[in-house]
C-alpha cells in the first residue's frame, strides 16, 4: 500500500506532466478530455479491473449531490480510475482518500487533480492497493465512502470497508444495476439474497437511482444503478458467526432451513432445535430471515452429536 499526497505527488515526479486541457465543467472530465488523457497514458480499458470510467458532468455533480457530504466529510473512494468523481468529490469535502489498484492511474490522479483544480490538489492522497487487501488507511478516518466500484468485485469490496472502517457514516457506491437490487432488497423480495443480509448488517440500505449506459467509456453491456447506504449500529450477536449461518441458509436457498441448515448444525435435527430455539419456523426458507433474525440463530448453543 503506497500513499502519496496529492500536492506532493504532482510536484515531485519525475515523469512529464500529461497535458488535459480542462473544460467547461469546473475542472470535470468529458469525454474528450478521458480518451485524450487514456491515450497519452496508453490505457486500455480491461474488464478484469473492471474499468469503466465516468465522462459525463451531470452524473458526476448528481453522484456528488446525492452523497450528501459535508464539508468536514473525509471521503474514500475506490477505484477513481482516471479522476472523474475524485475531481467531482474534492470541493465538496476536507479530504479524499483514493484507492487505486493500477499504479498508472494512482501515479496519474494526483497530476490530473493539480493541473485541474490545482486550489484543491493538497485534500487528496493516492493509495496503491487492491482495495480487497487493505487494512488501512493514512490520514484521518473517512467519514464517507463514494466510489464507482468495480462490477466483478463490488459487493466484496463494499462488506470489507464496511467492517475495516468504522468510521464511515455513509456509502454511496455505484454498481451493476442487478447488484444494486440485490443489496438494496428486504427479505420477503425475489433479488433478497446474501448481499442484501449482509449489508443490512453495517447499514440501512436503499436504491439511490439509475445511472445510465452512455456515460461510460467504454459504455458497458449491464445497466448501473446507485446504492445509498447509512451506517446503524448492528444486531446483537457476533459478525461471522451470523455470516456463516447466512451463507449456509442461501447455498440452498429452495430448501426450507431445516434442511439447509443441516451441515452447518450437524444435523437436520441439530438445525430444527436451534431453529425453535431462535423462535424460527424450520419450514421456512433463508429468504424470509432478515438480519437480525439470523444473528439471533447464530447466537443459539450449538446442538452436540450424537453419542456425545
Amino acid at each position: 500500500m503506497v500513499p502519496a499526497s496529492g500536492a506532493a505527488a504532482a510536484t515531485c515526479s519525475t515523469e512529464p506532466a500529461l497535458t488535459i486541457p480542462p473544460e467547461r465543467s469546473g475542472g470535470l472530465l468529458g469525454p474528450a478530455a478521458i480518451r485524450d488523457l487514456a491515450q497519452q497514458l496508453e490505457l486500455r480499458p480491461t474488464k478484469t479491473l473492471g474499468q469503466n470510467f465516468l465522462h459525463d458532468a451531470n452524473t458526476i455533480r448528481r453522484i456528488v449531490r446525492t452523497a450528501d457530504l459535508t464539508p468536514e466529510d473525509v471521503v474514500c473512494e475506490v477505484g477513481p480510475g482516471l479522476g472523474s468523481l475524485t475531481l467531482g468529490l474534492l470541493p465538496a469535502c476536507a479530504h479524499v482518500t483514493a484507492v487505486e489498484i493500477d499504479p498508472r492511474l494512482a501515479e496519474q490522479l494526483p497530476r490530473t487533480v493539480a493541473e485541474r483544480l490545482p486550489e484543491f490538489a493538497d485534500r487528496l492522497t493516492v493509495v496503491t492497493a487492491d482495495a480487497l487487501r487493505v487494512r488501512e488507511l493514512p490520514g484521518p478516518p473517512p467519514t464517507a465512502l463514494v466510489a464507482n466500484l468495480p462490477y466483478n468485485i463490488a459487493v466484496p469490496v463494499l462488506l470489507h470497508l464496511l467492517e475495516l472502517l468504522p468510521s464511515l457514516r455513509t456509502a454511496l457506491v455505484l454498481v451493476q444495476a442487478e447488484v444494486a437490487d440485490r443489496l438494496a432488497a428486504g427479505p420477503g423480495t425475489p433479488a433478497y439474497g446474501v448481499p442484501s443480509v449482509k449489508a443490512a448488517w453495517y447499514a440501512d440500505v436503499r436504491r439511490a437511482g439509475n445511472v445510465p449506459r452512455p456515460v461510460f467509456w467504454p459504455v458497458p453491456n449491464v445497466d448501473s444503478g446507485l446504492v445509498a447506504l447509512t451506517r446503524r449500529p448492528s444486531p446483537p450477536g457476533d459478525r461471522a458467526a451470523t455470516f456463516a449461518a447466512i451463507d449456509a441458509a442461501f447455498a440452498t436457498r429452495r430448501k426450507g432451513l431445516r434442511a439447509a441448515l443441516a451441515r452447518w448444525a450437524g444435523s437436520p435435527a441439530a438445525a430444527e432445535i436451534r431453529l425453535r430455539a431462535a423462535g424460527i419456523d424450520p419450514t421456512t426458507r433463508g429468504e424470509q430471515l432478515s438480519v437480525t433474525d439470523f444473528a439471533r440463530l447464530a447466537a443459539t448453543e450449538p446442538v452436540p452429536a450424537e453419542g456425545q
